[in-house]
């Protein structure tokens, strides 16, 4: 009460709400400019605007006379825009920069909270304002002009490209429209595009700028002003003390039917900041494309743990050169299509990461040869290409970022992760695009690094390393044949069953370990004769040790339980496989460890082959035709005999028909499954078993990983 006396009541103002120009009272805020001279004072040449849009530009006359005026600069910029010859079309009809245009951008989405009020005889008249709209200058001239100096160097120099160039003849794909679906055309209609269609389709409505004191801007000025005077017509302010106040300053409310529909790149990093971490990489690198790490930690601030970041960003991009390239199926998700020529995403994402791969290998990567590999037209390739390279002159297309070698050398454990998941991408890409097999890079990150020139001295120590490294490796075989000698000296005329220590001639002594095993004769071969198990018949079954001694890997040490554990989950799933799919399949299982896991360690093919056929797994001697390309990896088989299921039976007739054929006719299959097992199975039984097992191609039946198209 003592505040209140302190302060007393000086006058009380009437308020009045005018509604005549509600809804159509735009507040311009204009740059600033000297207090001396207003914008009243410069002729507006032309005003036009958008409603819908609420956009304005505004054309205002140059003071070319002014001191401040630097004549040689407009003539020069006039010169540029415009050219030599000036005609009807030209942007300044005098040689000189006399005007300057300024578009308008909405500086607030809700004006509900915004009026203009006009004073006037002890009355305070208020008019809710309709937008609010922020001037800037506009530089398209400048756009115009870079456009004519890039026709003039193009006229000049000609197309001087060899690799790039276009040849007369075009290929051309034509389409045919397909109905829209409901949900797609709901798609197309909220996309960014198509927003962007719908405005430049809007009509421009041309205004008259009338001056301050202009006859008709004291005429529209008077609706400022309330019509009546009377309570009748202002009852939105009769009202109580809080619903005033609730009136004037609403609380904040965030309506997301309010907010525009826009790309995720127009996303301003205050509000990418409150997105999860995941979502702020995934926004950054669909956008950016290539980045290097530095690069994001910097964008996503300090505070940011670089652990976090490094186990996101390997869920939506790839290491390429050590730099991060954002992975195809995030740019060409699910059921999308290529703007260009229709190709479905799944194509789409096989020819990009082609490219990406391509550039795993070399700095260079020229476009008719992407174009010929993947079948694809030339802006799909272009587009690809346009993500991570540039296009040199009379050399194809380069890398867009240099080589980061203090990535690769900091996070050697990613780089390895990396290493294999390009594995398995470049098996499929051979498989797909019947590629010959290239060797991947020495380096163990699987990325090409910087030519360079290696000294003498450099050579010294790398071959002093070597030398060291095959002395060890000698010293272990040395003691190995030691206690072989001494284990054949305890147990006389029991064969210890010999592994070779490196993984150079494996093959081959795997070949001879199996010619030398003893033959299985007992009586329950009868479907075995095929079947090269590669172990007795109850280590196969139990796990059993082999000659008293435990398998390779030591069955009950951790990394073979877990080796085990891979391969048991992997032949319930997939029943048949090749050694080559396996060792893929594996690659991809080690890619989606954590850093510093147990199988980590080395896994050689002897020891995987090993523990597939002490899982429970048969190797099936498929008889490929002489003329085959399948690799020696290839032509290794293994199936899963016993899974303990119903069709067991059913699978082990059906490996012992491949184990004498290279590919069979269904006819052939179903005759022998009534054969052995002795009843009429159903179609839907035989064609679980063909699901399991096989593969159809050109009207035969094969094993999954044997067809050679």
């Amino acid at each position: 009460m003592a505040n209140e006396e302190d302060d007393p009541v000086v006058q009380e103002i009437e308020v009045y709400l005018a509604k005549s120009l509600a809804e159509k009272l735009y507040l311009f805020q204009y740059p600033v400019r000297p207090a001396s001279m207003t914008y009243d004072d410069i002729p507006h040449l032309s005003a036009k605007i958008k409603p819908k849009q609420q956009k304005v530009e505004l054309e205002m006359a140059i003071d070319t006379l002014n001191p401040n005026y630097c004549r040689s600069k407009g003539e020069q910029i006039a010169l540029n825009v415009d050219g030599a010859c000036a005609d009807e079309t030209s942007t300044y009809s005098s040689k000189l920069m006399d005007k300057q245009t300024f578009c308008s951008s909405q500086t607030t989405s809700n004006t509900s909270r915004y009026a203009a009020a006009l004073y006037r005889q002890g009355e305070l008249h208020l008019t809710p304002l309709h937008g609010i709209l922020q001037l800037r200058p506009s530089f398209s001239y400048l756009d115009k002009a870079d456009a004519k100096h890039r026709e003039r160097e193009a006229a000049n120099e000609g197309d001087s490209s060899q690799d790039e160039a276009e040849e007369d003849v075009k290929q051309i794909t034509v389409r045919f429209s397909r109905p829209e679906s409901e949900q797609a055309r709901q798609r197309r209609v909220q996309s960014y595009e198509f927003l962007q269609k719908k405005h430049a389709e809007e009509p421009w409505v041309h205004l008259h700028y009338y001056g301050l004191r202009d006859s008709r801007s004291e005429h529209e000025r008077q609706y400022l002003l309330c019509q009546g005077s009377s309570g009748a017509e202002n009852t939105e302010l009769v009202k109580s003390p809080s619903e005033y106040l609730m009136m004037l300053m609403p609380p904040s409310q965030e309506e997301e039917k309010d907010k525009p529909v826009a790309p995720s790149n127009v996303l301003s990093m205050a509000q990418l900041r409150t997105l999860p971490l995941a979502d702020q990489i995934k926004i950054l690198m669909k956008n950016v494309k290539v980045m290097p790490f530095a690069n994001l930690m910097s964008l996503l601030g300090p505070s940011v743990d670089s652990v976090a970041v490094l186990r996101g960003i390997q869920k939506v991009a790839m290491l390429v050169q050590g730099n991060w390239v954002v992975k195809s199926d995030i740019l060409y998700p699910k059921d999308s299509s290529s703007p260009h020529s229709g190709v479905p995403a799944e194509v789409l994402c096989r020819g990009r990461d082609f490219v990406m791969w391509k550039f795993t290998q070399s700095r260079w990567v020229v476009r008719k040869e992407v174009a010929a590999v993947t079948k694809l037209c030339t802006e799909d390739v272009k587009d690809f290409l346009e993500h991570m390279a540039v296009v040199r002159i009379n050399k194809g297309w380069e890398f867009i970022l240099p080589y980061d070698g203090e990535f690769i050398k900091k996070h050697p454990d990613v780089v390895q992760r990396q290493h294999m998941l390009w594995t398995g991408i470049q098996a499929k890409l051979e498989k797909v695009y019947n590629l010959v097999k290239e060797a991947m890079p020495k380096k163990p990150d699987g990325q090409s690094g910087p030519v360079g020139l290696v000294s003498g001295d450099q050579r010294v120590q790398v071959a002093k390393r070597q030398a060291q490294q095959n002395h060890a490796l000698l010293e272990r075989e040395l003691q190995r044949r030691k206690e072989q000698l001494q284990a054949s000296a305890v147990l006389p005329g029991v064969r210890i069953k010999e592994e070779p220590m490196s993984e150079e001639g494996e093959d081959e002594e795997e070949r001879e370990a199996e010619d030398e095993e003893p033959m299985d004769t007992s009586p329950g071969s009868g479907l075995h004769g095929g079947l090269a198990n590669g172990l007795p018949a109850g280590r196969a079954a139990g796990g059993d040790s082999f000659n008293g001694h435990p398998p390779s890997g030591s069955a009950g040490s951790p990394v073979a339980r877990e080796l085990r554990a891979f391969v048991q989950a992997t032949f319930q799933k997939q029943f048949v496989l090749t050694l080559s799919e396996l060792k893929r399949l594996f690659n991809l299982h080690l890619a989606s460890l954590p850093p510093g896991h147990m199988l980590f360690s080395g896994i050689s093919d002897r020891m995987l082959q090993d523990t597939v056929l002490a899982a429970g797994c048969k190797q099936i001697l498929v008889p490929f035709p002489p003329q085959t390309a399948a690799s020696p990896d290839e032509q290794k088989v293994f199936a899963l005999w016993e899974s303990g299921d119903i069709s067991d039976q059913h699978r082990q007739v059906l490996l012992e028909i491949f184990s004498k054929n290279y590919r069979v006719r269904r006819n052939m299959i179903q005759a022998r499954l009534t054969q052995e097992c002795g009843e009429d199975l159903s179609k839907q039984e035989v064609d679980k078993v063909l699901k399991d097992c096989c593969v159809s191609y050109g009207g035969m039946w094969y094993l999954k990983g044997t067809v050679q198209s």
